[in-house]
């Protein structure tokens, strides 16, 4: 008897979803696998020290010669060697507001740093009378690695704000003169509202050039907002990449439920304090109480409960064959990495792994296909990631 035929033709179980207890929010998906997606099988890593300790590293870049620049949110930038040796904190670095969520954030270099040595980072920038805003700046660094010069603001978020929450952010060189920067909305309410509002750079995507200028194709540019708004609607942005198309996706921070992978598009919405697959801390719904509304940009995937998601790159190295194309994100809570397939624009697998290192802040592929990864804390790691 030819059991294949028969076998064919009896129902397939669906995949189960990857571990991780009841959702906060009663919402349902707007299409297949939004959210919990099939597990993927378990890929056997991982993670041995790198370097450290250092203290709440944040961002971390990859430097042409081997080298690499790493934050520290006290305010410090160091010179992290391909042995792992750690320098002296480098100079010239403006002075942070180190309170709440802030401090010295995010670091990326231009795709042209062999001529320019130009550096970018973000930061919690004092604005005075208790004031504070998500800043980017720009310096050049020396050729010892020992300190910045030229070192200028190129976006300061306005308006400032009281509050130390929810900075953001992210800066991506886009490979064209161009970069884009990320923001969040400060937390509280009712200012969280200001994510809605086209003339307030809270809660938005924005782009610039390398220079600080706006674009005049901005989709504000025109009038009716800020020139250099490209997205709004967004709570708190932490995570920001390029994929091999040139496209801007973005990872981010939802309440309790909500955290979010969406693809930008210039001029979107996505929906930030209106609508929400998440609740708010105390359990009350968000904005309209509905997960979705016309007008606003659908979330390719969200997680209920959250992972926490900070940073997120694009696959593209040898070491893991079985990842190739699929994004890497960086979760505070539990912890670990997340691994997500994408076919298209679509989702179709999730995998979790090293939960067991806590809070990690930040992804880097490096040119063998390993990764690097920042632990968060007072005693914060590089740990490099490699098949077990």
């Amino acid at each position: 008897m030819r059991l294949a035929p028969l076998l064919a033709l009896l129902p397939i179980p669906a995949l189960a979803a990857v571990e991780q207890g009841p959702p906060n929010a009663p919402y349902e998906p707007a299409f297949e696998n939004q959210t919990r997606a099939p597990e993927l099988p378990d890929t056997p890593v991982q993670a041995t020290p790198f370097a450290g300790p250092l203290e709440s590293p944040w961002g971390i870049a990859s430097l042409p010669d081997g080298n690499f620049l790493v934050t520290e949110r006290p305010g410090r930038m160091r010179l992290v060697g391909s042995d792992g040796t750690i320098s002296e904190p480098i100079a010239g670095v403006p002075e942070v507001n180190p309170g709440g969520q802030g401090g010295l954030l995010d670091v990326a270099v231009t795709p042209d740093f062999d001529q320019t040595r130009t550096v970018f980072w973000t930061y919690a920038k004092p604005m005075g009378d208790g004031l504070v805003a998500t800043a980017a700046a720009r310096g050049t660094l020396s050729a010892d690695g020992a300190q910045f010069t030229d070192v200028r603001d190129i976006f300061v978020q306005n308006p400032p704000s009281d509050s130390t929450k929810h900075y953001g952010s992210r800066v991506v060189p886009a490979g064209n003169g161009l970069l884009y920067i990320t923001t969040g909305e400060h937390s509280d309410a009712p200012e969280r509202e200001r994510a809605q509002d086209p003339n307030a750079t809270w809660g938005k995507v924005v782009r610039i050039t390398e220079n600080g200028e706006a674009l005049s194709d901005n989709p504000y540019a025109s009038g009716g907002g800020r020139p250099e708004v490209w997205t709004l609607g967004h709570r708190n942005i932490q995570g920001a990449t390029l994929d091999d198309q040139g496209r801007l996706w973005v990872t981010e921070m939802g309440p309790l439920g909500g955290d979010e992978l969406n693809l930008i598009e210039p001029g979107s919405n996505y929906g930030w304090p209106v609508v929400s697959y998440g609740l708010n801390y105390d359990g009350s719904p968000v904005g309209s109480g509905q997960p979705r509304a016309e007008g606003y940009a659908e979330p390719v995937y969200y997680w209920d409960p959250v992972i926490a998601a900070d940073n997120i790159l694009f696959y593209d190295g040898s070491l893991f064959p079985d990842w190739q194309g699929d994004a890497i994100i960086t979760s505070l809570n539990p912890g670990g990495l997340v691994r997500v397939r994408l076919e298209g624009d679509r989702v179709t697998g999730e995998e979790r792994m090293l939960g067991d290192l806590g809070r990690v802040r930040d992804v880097e592929e490096l040119g063998d296909g390993s990764l690097l990864i920042l632990t968060d804390g007072p005693d914060g790691q590089i740990m490099r990631v490699t098949p077990r």
